[in-house]
């Protein structure tokens, strides 16, 4: 395993992060066990979930991903692990109002957040929390137009960066992330962290793949400028970029076959023509659609950690063992070329 610098702290992350967002869906607690022990096996520490997780998410599964985790954590050595999660921004009820009767991110929905998750995870701090999206009116989740004359801002950013900074000073979060964020808001999280002498947040989780490579847009010169590292999430694109989805195929348990309708965008015809051609790339120089699908986002200087999810272990062992792929110039030559040709099909 590599290892890279989350942001400006002091902690080395896994190239490889393990992404938890099948728990108590498509994986029973024993399989997840056996996932985080073979993850930890290929030198995995970064584990990533949220309070919303599994997903998609319902209420008669809420929170099971952090449970899973916390009956396994108890039994490891805590301080060889990175444990990042989320606390929900605001959602309609109809969503998830199951959560808090109306997630917002008001600071006592976060205090109360914050505590459910510790005890969930059964551990006394959080390495990593993480806002798992804006408070306001603007693009993420697939959204690429931001809509002028219907902005809001229910919980300003300074307010949210207020109540995590009292959790670090109290020792239960150790660092502060943000995820499906824009620009303008990490501008507004450093600019609030240096007026008023709080914490600098670490890292934003965003996603990014071969699908999906709007990061580079706007994002990536803030993440290198301003020593924010980009935690990928999708780099597999719902796994649309193994392969195994083309010709019509529908694996069984598979993501995409069982909730096509949540993973829609990966499924257009775009994505389709775009799977395709990488696939054909990759077979051409001799790797997986998978390897080469993971190399092209593990070797990005901007990305500390690739958030890998799997369901079975024979995927979690491919999706680790990418680290040790190396794409040769004509790759990417070739990648480029279909980027260019159709760019972003799933943002």
């Amino acid at each position: 395993m590599k290892y890279n610098p989350l942001g400006n702290t002091a902690l080395k992350i896994s190239a490889i992060g393990l992404g938890t967002m099948t728990f108590g869906e498509q994986n029973t607690q024993q399989q997840a066990h056996d996932q985080l022990a073979l993850a930890t096996e290929y030198g995995v520490n970064f584990i990533d979930t949220a309070e919303l997780y599994p997903a998609p998410a319902s209420k008669e599964t809420s929170t099971l991903s952090e449970q899973y985790i916390g009956n396994w954590l108890k039994h490891q050595d805590r301080e060889k692990l990175i444990i990042a999660t989320k606390v929900v921004g605001p959602a309609p009820k109809k969503w998830i109002g199951y959560i808090r009767n109306g997630p917002t991110l008001e600071p006592k929905q976060i205090e109360t957040a914050l505590h459910d998750s510790l005890k969930r995870l059964q551990t006394d701090y959080i390495d990593l929390y993480q806002i798992h999206w804006p408070s306001r009116n603007t693009n993420y989740f697939g959204k690429l137009g931001y809509e002028f004359g219907s902005d809001k801002h229910d919980n300003p950013i300074e307010e949210t960066l207020t109540t995590l900074a009292k959790f670090v000073n109290d020792g239960k979060i150790k660092h502060i992330g943000v995820s499906n964020e824009t620009p303008w808001g990490l501008h507004q999280y450093l600019l609030c962290a240096n007026t008023f002498n709080l914490p600098l947040i670490a890292s934003v989780q965003n996603p990014y793949c071969l699908l999906n490579r709007t990061f580079e847009v706007g994002m990536a010169e803030f993440s290198h400028r301003s020593n924010i590292s980009l935690l990928a999430y999708s780099p597999l694109a719902g796994g649309a970029l193994s392969g195994k989805y083309l010709n019509d195929q529908q694996p069984e348990n598979a993501r995409l076959t069982l909730h096509k309708n949540y993973f829609y965008r990966y499924t257009t015809e775009p994505a389709t023509t775009a799977v395709e051609q990488y696939a054909d790339i990759a077979k051409q120089h001799g790797i997986t659609p998978t390897e080469m699908a993971l190399a092209f986002v593990n070797h990005q200087p901007f990305v500390a950690s690739s958030i890998i999810g799997a369901t079975t272990l024979e995927q979690l062992k491919e999706n680790c063992e990418s680290i040790n792929t190396t794409l040769s110039d004509e790759t990417i030559t070739a990648i480029q070329k279909v980027h260019n040709a159709n760019p972003n099909p799933c943002p």
